[in-house]
């Protein structure tokens, strides 16, 4: 191998003799020398490397990685030297009626790889090991600085809907980085029909809310990927299909927000709690056609949606959300950004089987979190010891047992600390039970099951933390579900145990050691569709140990039924957020 660096030296001039054998020089440093991306990952077989010549033509190559680098370097030197020979091709074509051929294309050219300390790399040395970043990849005369693995973009799209007055933000996959560390720069279409762009001011954050200034004219936004190193990768740049309009005029929540512009006090906590209407459902032809008629059809698309949900969540201000029917693409794209650009840590959890489920999210600057303990209601009736006295009573009742075992229902628990008082914990309890209008005896079993893992984290593993239980409980005050968790009892003979209309009907006698009560009451609906009204959401808490500050007040019924019905054109959802203050004892 030296004998053949020794023949290539006048091909390289960065190579000299020391010592009777050849020696690369400190290779310059990266100022104004080209890239050389290396792609390595240990699960895949290969890797890439990509480098643009001199001429602009980019070169990639792929070998395996557990290949001698001598034989990649062959590789590139004769993938390098492709540009020549069809250039040499089209000369040939171009010169045949003119006179003489040129020449023959030039040989490929020499091909070397420097290490951080100047040497040269062994060619026996496998790939995955030689092509290390600050590495230098020399091709004739000209030279590569090597970055492996630096931060991508993999995927940059815009939201369909641009809304006057309503937060944007891209969808974005970054590869070897993340959003969070990544630099955004937001543009605007010239004026009059212009085609080019130009930088809105102070528009470098990943969400954006255009004003009336950017109504008729199309988004830019550019996006250099990084990491957590300070290292940047190549920008990409994403244009929306379709200029800004403007927003629908008053939404139901605005009037919420003139109580929710300050954040809750460092002793108090704003919690929410929001059924946001999975986008599965939403766009359903059952809901078009029979569920929501009355509301537009544009106002159904998740983009859509997903400009009112962000600014009426970001509105509250809110140390605690408690989400269900999030969509994992709606937490991946678009709230789980905006909400953590403003500086909240979300957290998901999927029903079985579904693209939907539960997500919290709590304020970093005030909370922290110890540990999850999630839970899939029937495994937990399947599996853990604590339910087999609730399993053995089910085993008299197998039709209900089974109706059971098929719900996906989950149950997200977080246990949060306070940054400014560490002796302060809190379980953050967040569910969705089952929907249909017969299924009181299964949200009884579904709410005993949950109550049950509750009291095991607050009791056993946390002792002495208070409980903030969250959700869509389907279950208006005058259920057995909501007399259950208010009461901490549910009677054998109570008319929820035959709501299925099944004979013979299971019942039985349920407690658990909670004292909890509504925070926000009992409103006379928090679910608002055309044919059914009624109050089905709540957040519970620990009596003994919280109180309430401060119920927001909820949308009126005019604002409510200004568009007949919920979602509509200015609410994004079925249901309506409730947001209280809370503050320990």
């Amino acid at each position: 191998m030296w004998r053949r660096l020794c023949g290539a030296r006048r091909a390289l001039p960065g190579l000299r003799r020391c010592g009777g054998r050849p020696r690369a020089l400190p290779p310059p440093g990266g100022a104004g020398m080209e890239r050389a991306v290396v792609r390595c990952v240990p699960s895949e077989p290969k890797l890439s490397v990509s480098f643009v010549l001199g001429d602009g033509s980019t070169r990639q190559v792929q070998r395996d990685q557990s290949e001698p680098l001598g034989r990649a370097l062959a590789r590139i030197a004769t993938n390098a030297g492709k540009g020549g020979a069809k250039k040499s091709k089209k000369a040939r074509a171009e010169a045949e009626a003119a006179g003489p051929l040129p020449p023959a294309p030039s040989p490929a050219p020499a091909v070397r790889l420097f290490g951080q300390d100047g040497q040269a790399v062994p060619e026996e040395v496998p790939n995955a090991e030689a092509w290390q970043e600050g590495a230098v990849l020399q091709i004739g005369e000209a030279r590569f600085r090597v970055e492996r693995n630096p931060p991508a973009l993999t995927e940059l799209q815009l939201p369909r809907a641009l809304l006057a007055g309503f937060p944007a933000c891209p969808r974005l996959r970054a590869e070897f980085g993340s959003a969070g560390h990544c630099l955004f720069r937001w543009f605007q279409e010239e004026k009059q029909g212009g085609a080019g762009w130009e930088a809105i001011a102070g528009a470098e954050g990943r969400v954006f809310t255009p004003g009336n200034a950017q109504v008729g004219r199309r988004l830019k936004v550019r996006v250099t990927p990084g990491d957590e190193g300070g290292r940047l990768g190549a920008a990409r740049e994403a244009e929306s299909g379709a200029p800004v309009e403007a927003g629908p005029g008053a939404c139901s929540f605005d009037a919420r927000h003139l109580y929710t512009r300050r954040p809750a006090g460092p002793a108090s906590l704003r919690a929410v709690s929001y059924n946001v209407l999975a986008d599965a459902y939403a766009q359903s032809e059952l809901s078009r056609t029979v569920l929501y008629p009355y509301c537009a059809p544009y106002a159904l698309e998740m983009d859509y949606r997903q400009c009112l949900l962000q600014k009426e969540l970001l509105g509250y201000s809110a140390d605690l959300l408690c989400l269900q029917e999030v969509d994992r693409a709606a937490f991946a794209d678009g709230l789980g950004p905006a909400l953590d650009a403003a500086g909240l840590e979300g957290l998901l959890r999927l029903k079985e089987r579904q693209h939907e489920g539960l997500a919290t999210f709590f304020r970093r600057d005030k909370l922290r979190l110890l540990a999850r303990h999630d839970l899939a209601l029937h495994r937990a009736l399947l599996d853990e010891p604590a339910h087999r006295p609730l399993r053995h009573a089910l085993d008299a009742c197998p039709h209900l047992r089974d109706k059971v075992l098929q719900r996906s229902s989950v149950l997200q628990v977080s246990v949060l600390q306070t940054i400014n008082d560490p002796s302060r914990q809190i379980c953050v309890a967040n569910t969705h039970l089952y929907w249909h209008p017969k299924g009181g005896n299964i949200r009884l079993i579904q709410i005993a099951i949950a109550l049950s893992h509750l009291r095991h984290v607050t009791h056993d593993l946390y002792p002495g933390t208070p409980l903030l239980f969250c959700g869509d409980f389907n279950s208006t005050p005058s259920t057995g579900t909501y007399g259950f968790v208010i009461n901490g009892s549910i009677a054998e003979d109570h008319e929820d145990w035959r709501s299925d209309g099944e004979e013979p009907y299971c019942s039985m006698s349920l407690t658990h050691p909670f004292r909890l009560k509504s925070a926000c009451g009992e409103p006379a609906y928090t679910n608002y569709v055309g044919g059914f009204h009624g109050c089905l959401d709540y957040i519970f808490i620990d009596a003994d140990a919280l109180e309430v500050e401060q119920v927001i007040p909820l949308p009126s019924h005019e604002e409510v039924t200004t568009h007949q019905a919920l979602p509509s054109v200015s609410h994004p959802s079925d249901h309506i957020a409730l947001v209280c203050d809370l503050k320990w004892k």
